[in-house]
């Protein structure tokens, strides 16, 4: 699917994955501090993140090897290539020492991705394994759109899933239980009337 996509992926989902440049400015990873991407796409937040946090580490990982070409292509234009570290794995089942070279991460962050994998609680699982003691999970993705009007959530749902996307409408109780779970402390924010949801996993240190 992203063969052609890829190419105009960034352009077309600027005006309606919201959050996530709200999301970037709350990570605030410490100094020297890991931050992961799970399903990094094409690259457009991992680059973000390393402007904004010159002296943070970035990884990303993605499944589709098409994407990772254009987040390349993307890190490299940026002059990035050193800090950002691009690595092909399926978010449910990855070794970060493996592909990384580290066990943990100080931030993870997942951004519009659950709702297109279809094993989507097994990446979140995942994903919060992978958070360093004292360090965060951060998540933006769509969400239940409970209070928006019926017509515009109609059309909505119908355009995403053209794209093969779909919201997540109970990602607040499953981020709850999981981080029950994990010993981990998590609370989610509905955004623009359910538009979006935004999730962070604290784990103590």
């Amino acid at each position: 699917m992203y063969r052609v996509q890829r190419h105009i992926y960034d352009a077309t989902r600027k005006f309606y994955l919201l959050g996530r440049d709200g999301l970037i400015a709350g990570l605030k990873p410490p100094p020297g501090g890991a931050v992961l991407e799970v399903g990094c796409g094409t690259g457009r937040n991992l680059i973000k993140i390393a402007r904004r946090y010159p002296h943070a580490r970035c990884y990303g990982l993605d499944v589709s090897e098409e994407m990772l070409r254009t987040a390349r292509q993307q890190v490299a234009k940026a002059g990035l290539s050193e800090r950002i570290v691009l690595a092909q794995a399926d978010a449910t089942d990855f070794d970060p020492q493996a592909l990384f070279g580290r066990a943990g991460f100080e931030r993870v962050v997942i951004s519009y991705a659950l709702s297109m994998i279809p094993p989507w609680r097994e990446a979140l699982a995942q994903a919060l394994a992978v958070v360093a003691p004292g360090g965060a999970l951060h998540i933006v993705d769509f969400g239940d759109q409970a209070h928006l009007p019926g017509p515009f959530r109609a059309v909505l749902n119908r355009w995403l899933a053209l794209f093969h996307v779909t919201p997540r409408r109970d990602l607040d109780a499953v981020v709850t239980d999981l981080c029950a779970e994990a010993g981990v402390i998590g609370g989610t924010t509905r955004l623009f009337g359910g538009y979006s949801v935004q999730a962070v996993a604290i784990r103590p240190a």
